[in-house]
């Protein structure tokens, strides 16, 4: 590890987290970074069971608690049953980290199917409105709450109208519950990355088109998952106490 991507001290023991999509990606590099500072993770996957214990087994590893189940956040009970498992783990909750999104083939307006416009927006946003609303109940307070949201709500592309919708609509959902909850000291905060090298990133886009992202942050080059993780941390943290309602766009200088 890069001597400047190593946490200074633990500060997050002793608090319990809960992240969405944490098997691959950005919610790897989430997971992984709350543990080494120290926090208990509870994250989810859907299908990706080698990739969630390759997770467990590289916490393990540097001494870190975590545990990942198997939830499947398209399926309607879904909210429910990840928040029965954090329950049953921790007794509580100090982080909550809305992560994980629904994949889709880019597709024009012209040509989307109405059906899959509803499920991208069900699963993503309703997900994520049921777990702020267990959170506006459960967590305790001085609680985080970091949703990840995208650049791309700000800088839209083509083919993307349920994705950039529903990361839209939970910016919003983010922003009520900081206004809604602040007075128990819990904070809300978005997380907007732009092109983060991941699986994903990798999978739907051409190399040109990497490439051409790489160029436009004043950075010269894609975003790494940990670059985004290093943002969450800070403001799972102490030290952002008086930080809720915005939105961080780490994108390297995009947008």
């Amino acid at each position: 590890m890069p001597e400047d991507q190593t946490p200074q001290g633990r500060s997050l023991e002793g608090k319990t987290a809960v992240v969405t999509g944490g098997s691959r990606g950005i919610g790897r590099g989430i997971v992984e970074r709350l543990c080494r500072d120290g926090a208990h993770v509870l994250f989810n996957y859907a299908t990706s069971h080698a990739a969630a214990e390759d997770v467990v087994r590289c916490v393990a590893e540097h001494g870190g608690k975590v545990r990942a189940v198997q939830v499947d956040l398209t399926e309607p009970d879904a909210a429910d049953r990840l928040v029965r498992e954090a329950e049953a783990e921790f007794g509580g909750l100090d982080i909550l980290v809305n992560n994980a999104a629904t994949a889709f083939v880019p597709t024009p307006l012209a040509d989307l199917d109405p059906d899959l416009f509803d499920k991208v927006l069900a699963t993503d946003m309703r997900t994520v409105f049921l777990l702020l609303q267990y959170a506006a109940r459960q967590m305790r307070d001085g609680g985080r709450i970091i949703t990840i949201s995208t650049l791309n709500t700000v800088r839209s592309a083509p083919g993307i109208a349920p994705y950039a919708a529903s990361k839209g609509a939970i910016e919003q959902l983010t922003y009520v519950a900081a206004r809604e909850l602040g007075i128990r000291g819990i904070t809300a905060n978005v997380v907007s990355p732009g092109a983060t090298d991941t699986d994903l990133l990798r999978g739907t886009n051409p190399p040109e088109a990497l490439e051409m992202a790489a160029q436009m942050s004043p950075l010269a080059r894609l975003g790494e998952p940990s670059d985004v993780a290093d943002v969450v941390a800070f403001l799972a943290g102490h030290d952002a106490r008086w930080l809720t309602g915005q939105n961080i766009r780490a994108t390297g200088g995009i947008g």
